[in-house]
This record gives C-alpha cells, sequence and structure tokens, in this order.
C-alpha cells in the first residue's frame, strides 16, 4: 500500500520523541516553508518545445544567531528531498567553483561561469548551502551570475546564513556592485529569521572546560572530547580565500573548526585571514598555544590579532595552551598589550560568552 511521504512537521516531532532534538517553537515555526520546498521541488520539470514552464520554486534563506538549528533543520530537509541534489558549506562551494572556472580558462572558454552553471544544472535539481557568507571581492563578483544562471535552469536553493541578506558582504570593496545579487536573494528565495532564545552551540559547552593547560596528552584527550560533542567525530578540511591567500583549516564541520597554533599564527596571515575565520565558524578549537616572548614576536603579534578578531565575532574558543591566559606572555616588547588579550582569553571561557 503507496504511504504519503511524511511532512517536514511529522519528521521533526518524530525526532523530537525520539530524543534526538528538543522541541522549539522558533524551528516549529519554519515547518510550512520546509515543506513546502519539499513538495514544490518533488514535482517533475516538464520540458519540450511546447511546454509552458512552470512557475520557478522560490528556495528557502534561513538566517539567524548561532547555534539556533538552521543547519540540523536544512539537515532534515535535505535527507528528505527525493531529487537529485548536493549539500556544500558555502566556502567549500566556492572553491569548488574557483577550481572549475580555473579549468574552463585553460580550454579557452570566454565566459567560464557559464560551464560552471550547466554542470550544476545538469547535476542537481536541490542545492542546500551551509552558512552563505561573502568575505570576498572576487566571490562577491562570482556568485551573483553563478545564481542567477542557476534560478534560471530551475535549480532549488536553501540555505543558512548568520546574516539577512542586505547585511552580506556588508561595508565591502565596490559593495554596490552586489546589491542586485542581494536583491535576487530576496526575490528567489524566502527569507525567514529563526529567532529562537535558545543557543544549542552553547548548551553542548555550557559547564565544561574550553581552555585547557599545560599542553600535552592530557590536554589532548580534553580536547578530542569537545570536539567529538561537537562534530560527532566528523570532519573535512576548509579553505577560505582571502585577498589571493588561502587560509586552511585543517578540520571543519558545522560550523566549528580545529587548527594548531602554527598553522594560524606561524604563517604570514593578518587580520583580513582572522576576519574572515570569524565569519566562517561559530566555534574555534586551538591547539598548542605556546608561551611567547621577544623569540617568537611575530607568532605573539599575530596570536593578539587572531584574538582580537575571534572576540569581535563572538566566536566560542576551545584551546589548550602552555599556560594560563596571564602567563602566556611575560616579557619581552608587547607584554603591556598582550594584557588585554590575556584578558579577552578570560572572557571568553565564561559559559555565557557569545550569547547576544
Amino acid at each position: 500500500m503507496y504511504r504519503m511521504p511524511m511532512t517536514m512537521l511529522e519528521i521533526y516531532q518524530a525526532a523530537v520523541a525520539e530524543g534526538r532534538l528538543h522541541e522549539d517553537s522558533a524551528q516549529l515555526g519554519v515547518m510550512a516553508e520546509l515543506d513546502r520546498v519539499r513538495v514544490e521541488v518533488a514535482v517533475p520539470v516538464k520540458r519540450g518545445l511546447f511546454r509552458k514552464p512552470p512557475p520557478p520554486v522560490k528556495g528557502l534563506y534561513m538566517w539567524g544567531g548561532v547555534g539556533r538549528g538552521k543547519s540540523m533543520l536544512m539537515d532534515l530537509l535535505f535527507d528528505a528531498v527525493e531529487v537529485p541534489k548536493q549539500r556544500r558549506h558555502f566556502h567549500a562551494f566556492m572553491q569548488w567553483v574557483h577550481s572549475e572556472m580555473n579549468a574552463a580558462c585553460k580550454l579557452g572558454v570566454d565566459d567560464a561561469i557559464a560551464p560552471v552553471a550547466a554542470k550544476l544544472a545538469g547535476d542537481v535539481r536541490f542545492l542546500a548551502f551551509d552558512e552563505m557568507q561573502i568575505t570576498d571581492i572576487t566571490d562577491a563578483m562570482i556568485v551573483g551570475r553563478l545564481f542567477e544562471a542557476l534560478f534560471a535552469a530551475g535549480v532549488v536553493i536553501v540555505t543558512t546564513s548568520n546574516r539577512h541578506p542586505d547585511e552580506l558582504y556588508k561595508n565591502g570593496l565596490n559593495r554596490a556592485l552586489f546589491v542586485p545579487f542581494i536583491d535576487l536573494i530576496k526575490e528567489r528565495l524566502v527569507v525567514h529569521e529563526l529567532r529562537s532564545p535558545t543557543d544549542y552551540r552553547q548548551g553542548r559547552l555550557a559547564g565544561t572546560p574550553t581552555y585547557f593547560t599545560p599542553t600535552g596528552a592530557e590536554a589532548r584527550v580534553a580536547i578530542d572530547t569537545a570536539w567529538d560533542g561537537l562534530t560527532g567525530g566528523k570532519s573535512a578540511p576548509l579553505t577560505l580565500h582571502v585577498k589571493g591567500r588561502e587560509v586552511v583549516i585543517p578540520r571543519y564541520h558545522n560550523g566549528a573548526g580545529r587548527v594548531g597554533f602554527f598553522d594560524l599564527c606561524g604563517k604570514p596571515l593578518g587580520a583580513a585571514d582572522y576576519l574572515a575565520l570569524a565569519e566562517a565558524v561559530r566555534v574555534l578549537v586551538l591547539e598548542d598555544i605556546p608561551r611567547l616572548s621577544r623569540q617568537n614576536f611575530n607568532e605573539a603579534k599575530r596570536f593578539v590579532t587572531l584574538i582580537d578578531a575571534l572576540y569581535e565575532g563572538k566566536v566560542q574558543l576551545i584551546c589548550s595552551a602552555a599556560a594560563v591566559p596571564e602567563m602566556l606572555y611575560v616579557e619581552g616588547e608587547g607584554t603591556f598589550e598582550f594584557e588585554r588579550t590575556a584578558s579577552r582569553l578570560r572572557e571568553m571561557q565564561a559559559d555565557d560568552w557569545g550569547i547576544d
């Protein structure tokens, strides 16, 4: 006997009943939109010379504060959709786009975006993005034309973001050229704010230590435990493109990144790189912070800049370090300035850190 597919509300309620989710009024409020997308994307697209094309299916842009369940809801929808589909983190997707465009350019193609859009449209009907964010002028110029081509081909897009579309690429270089893309997003996607009072990311960390000292086997075990709690042990590399440079986070999953101190502070990176990182992650696990002094002054300066970026971005920091914050940098030029960094490291250990 044929059974009707479960609605998104039924799928959500089943997860709650099984104890996998906690019922949340804000999450319940987006169920109708999730179900609309599920139903409409399943309608076959009629093709042919004399067939009237169906009205375009509007996608969904879910935005709101960190840890509100946006990615989880998108995963529920992605699992329920039964058409050719892909789910990508937005930064990883843009990395793939750049690679495909470079390959097209080597073939002498005049418009390198066109074959990328055609390839995607031929492979998928439903495209899900996690954490849409634009921090690079090159990406800003590419993404508008790419999405326009995807929409024209009937690809349905669902994305999450920490920002309203109007806030994307805010104060970016030549932002006026990016505004038409924002208008396109608001035209082709239903914009829905997830206004939950509960930060589920914070709940996973509340009451547990986030700063482990000294470094060593015991700290590594504690870091591994925290990481597994955040990601379930899943991860893949994430590469951020910033002004022609690559910032590589070796392990990343669902808003959480894990990286060693020297991967971030032992390389010639600067404020723009750390700001892009703060935009891309909600939780950063930073391992093996050493004692700092005049012997590693450049690394110390970069560490100060990194912490400033994470602090301003309200990023949750979990770290292992050679000493408590006040004893990390006790001699050499810059010790006075480091007092602010030590203070911020202390503040970022509070249970309520990052809650707006």
